[in-house]
């Protein structure tokens, strides 16, 4: 996986920098973005350097579609002036918020920033960089165990995740020709400060989740990015159009 170049949305905290440290871990130079966190994204990739590995961060807010047509620029000037490549090989869409409310109490507003941050965005960056992206790349988008297991507060949150996990199956189907595989990961819960970090830091969250998963524990942040490295590995190459759950066996 040497002289690769990935894209991480979401990459300055959490999962998305997790995977990034992984990626590069194999040689896999890295371009992550930030949306609040500029000095968490800058040691991201003071971290990555240090790993010998060549790194870079953009800002962006993926649920702003008005303000790709910018960024698809300004990736392509840090391509040329990071790598001297006008191209890039993997593309992680990770960025994202969660959202706990009931049904009956969701409203519009939350509604369209979880669409525009989790379906609307993923979809049209992912289509405004394809001019980019290598042929033979790779698409890996994130899912939920909630788009196969229904916890209340979560409808919206995973519903969105399920459309992901639709488009990705027409990405596959659609990009073949140049040789683009997608797929889509589906972590389960995992202790990170996502959502507050209320599975890390609320014990009986914890508990419960642990006592429902086959392996006896919530998920961590290395297992996920374990398994992101995997995925856009040269050996998984053939495989495409799947979405792959890493969850330790929850709600079996």
């Amino acid at each position: 996986m040497t002289e690769r170049i990935a894209l991480v949305t979401g990459g300055s905290r959490g999962l998305g920098k997790n995977a990034a440290l992984k990626l590069a871990d194999k040689g896999v130079g890295i371009l992550l973005t930030w949306n609040r966190s500029q000095q968490e994204a800058l040691e991201v990739v003071r971290e990555i350097e240090q790993k010998g590995v060549k790194a870079a961060a953009l800002q962006l807010n993926v649920g702003d579609i008005a303000s790709f047509e910018l960024f698809a620029r300004q990736m392509e000037e840090k391509l040329h002036a990071v790598w001297q490549r006008n191209s890039f090989d993997y593309l992680l869409n990770n960025a994202g918020v969660g959202l706990y409310a009931p049904y009956v109490d969701t409203t519009e507003a939350q509604f369209d920033e979880v669409m525009n941050i989790h379906f609307k965005g993923p979809f049209f960056l992912t289509q405004r960089l394809l001019p980019l992206m290598k042929n033979g790349g790779r698409i890996l988008n994130v899912s939920s165990g909630l788009a196969r297991f229904a916890q209340p507060g979560s409808s919206t949150y995973a519903a969105m995740k399920g459309a992901m996990e639709v488009l990705t199956r027409y990405q596959a189907k659609e990009l073949g020709a140049r040789g683009i595989t997608a797929n889509i990961i589906a972590p389960g819960a995992i202790e990170t400060d996502f959502g507050g970090g209320r599975v890390r830091d609320n014990k009986e969250i914890n508990q419960h989740i642990a006592s429902q998963t086959a392996l006896g524990r919530v998920g961590l942040p290395d297992d996920i990015g374990d398994a992101i490295a995997a995925l856009l590995s040269d050996e998984l190459g053939w495989m495409n159009a799947q979405r792959i759950e890493v969850s330790g066996g929850m709600f079996l």
